[in-house]
């Protein structure tokens, strides 16, 4: 490397570093300018609106208590941690900070107004509150998304080195690759002292040895060094690697040797200055219960309601079309590998099956769900009823009789299932979805590998929430047509 390109490499690094130094300062002039604009609002507003009309004058009490409780509310939000550098980015903790902090800010004023007997109005308190909390929550998705994007298009990028086997180099490497939205660029590896090669297989480049972690990481201008499995060989060392680094700006993150485990399974608890990582059992069986049940037949019964006129249409423009059937039935396995009969509005030609085996050839079809692009036995209402994922309304039905799910994975087909290898067949221990995490992350464009994954992530992390996210952001892809064909 020369020193005019090791000199434009390291500023880079560091434009790059000022920029995240800045987040914080940036969220909090933010924060404090929507802070701003519910105080003024619940100010205007409190008479507008009637709420807890009072006869008595209270405005210059407003005057005085309007920036109060604007700079409170920002003090509680700096003393929940709503602007620590690790709450940006990802997770919900940064959500919970900023309403931890509203909500204390909430509590301190009234409690502050009770016992100094401050005639606050009611009514600017409660609007306050209810416009500033979403606003400010809101205001932080705005952020996130932003960050997100800038980070997918290679901007606002922490430069990171990975210490550890070459082999748990990689996998941590390849989901970082995956998730880039995260911010984490991989410039280098670490690897123990008897790998001889000067690149892991995936192609990361080592800079040294994993016992050299504070001169390499520090020479290399990283800004975080993750700690993978076969990096130290005690405790000690981690314990002088934090000392070394703890007045240079880079972060130590400790990566153990697990993946596709949500946040909601893992806790951490420190016994005798020892950090233990609690991960609870996969709930596969959680999401067959009532709960998850219930939430399936209101959900398809409302559906069903609101879609009804796209039924009837659907159905008469299939029926002009050829004069053919408008249901197309097709044999899927759902839930412990019973078959059933999964629903769609027909989209091809009558004799579709029989085309398919010519069109394995012609593309080179080995393994997984078959689809192609301008496939030629689609018919004209079968176009924007695929685009649309339209075609898939008949579903609600099978829904409805509790053979499928709104939210899970895939249902495969029995010649997929006969093919199923190791772990794959753990798809088939909760109830196929008409949506799920395969399709909000792609649909036909993953590979089948990434769909595996996906669904099986699913099975072990099922929530609730994780359902509702997932349908909303299912209309997102639908409206967006990211995949479909």
């Amino acid at each position: 490397m020369t020193i005019a390109t090791e000199r434009r490499w390291r500023l880079g690094r560091d434009v790059r570093s000022r920029s995240l130094r800045y987040l914080p300062l940036t969220t909090l002039v933010l924060d404090l300018a929507l802070i701003v604009v519910a105080v003024v609002l619940a100010a205007l507003g409190r008479e507008s609106f009637g709420i807890f009309p009072s006869p008595a004058d209270v405005s210059e009490n407003l005057s005085t208590a309007g920036p109060l409780v604007v700079l409170g509310w920002l003090a509680m939000l700096v003393t929940a941690g709503a602007y620590g550098a690790s709450a940006f980015g990802a997770g919900t903790e940064e959500y919970k900070r900023v309403l931890n902090g509203s909500l204390g800010a909430a509590g301190l004023v009234g409690v502050g107004c009770f016992f100094a007997d401050y005639p606050l109005s009611r009514g600017f308190y409660f609007l306050s509150f209810a416009i500033g909390i979403p606003a400010l929550l809101l205001g932080r998705f705005v952020v996130r998304s932003v960050l997100h994007q800038a980070r997918r298009r290679g901007n606002l990028l922490h430069r990171v080195v990975i210490a550890g086997s070459p082999a748990h180099v990689d996998e941590i490497a390849a989901v970082l690759r995956r998730e880039s939205w995260l911010g984490y660029r991989v410039v280098g590896a670490l690897t123990p002292a008897h790998y001889l090669e000067e690149e892991t297989r995936s192609g990361i480049p080592v800079l040294g040895n994993s016992d050299d972690i504070t001169a390499v990481v520090l020479d290399s201008g990283a800004d975080v060094v993750f700690i993978a499995g076969g990096a130290l060989g005690s405790s000690t060392q981690m314990r002088r690697l934090a000392w070394d680094l703890e007045h240079e700006r880079v972060q130590v993150v400790v990566a153990p040797s697990v993946t596709d485990v949500s946040s909601e399974r893992i806790r951490v608890r420190p016994v005798g200055g020892l950090p233990l990582m609690h991960i609870d059992p996969p709930r596969a069986t959680d999401a067959s219960r009532w709960g998850k049940r219930l939430f399936d037949l209101i959900g398809s019964s409302g559906l069903i309601l609101v879609f009804g006129p796209l039924f009837v249409l659907a159905a008469v423009q299939i029926k002009l079309h050829d004069r053919g059937p408008v249901l197309f039935r097709q044999t899927r396995v759902g839930q412990d590998g019973r078959e059933f009969p999964c629903l769609k509005f027909r989209t091809m030609v009558v004799d579709a099956e029989s085309r398919l085996q010519d069109l394995h050839a012609q593309e080179g079809y080995e393994d997984g769900l078959f689809k192609m692009k301008e496939d030629p036995r689609v018919t004209r209402p079968g176009r924007w009823l695929r685009r649309l994922s339209l075609d898939e309304l008949p579903q609600l039905f099978n829904v409805l009789r509790g053979e499928m799910s709104l939210v899970g994975p895939r249902p495969p087909l029995p010649l997929e299932v006969a093919r199923y290898e190791g772990d794959t067949a753990r798809r088939l221990r909760v109830r196929p979805g008409m949506t799920g995490l395969w399709q909000v992350s792609g649909r036909s464009d993953l590979s089948w590998s990434e769909a595996v994954r996906l669904d099986l992530y699913y099975v072990d992390n099922w929530s609730m929430l994780q359902d509702i996210s997932i349908l909303v952001k299912t209309l997102r892809a639908v409206f967006g047509s990211r995949g479909a064909y």
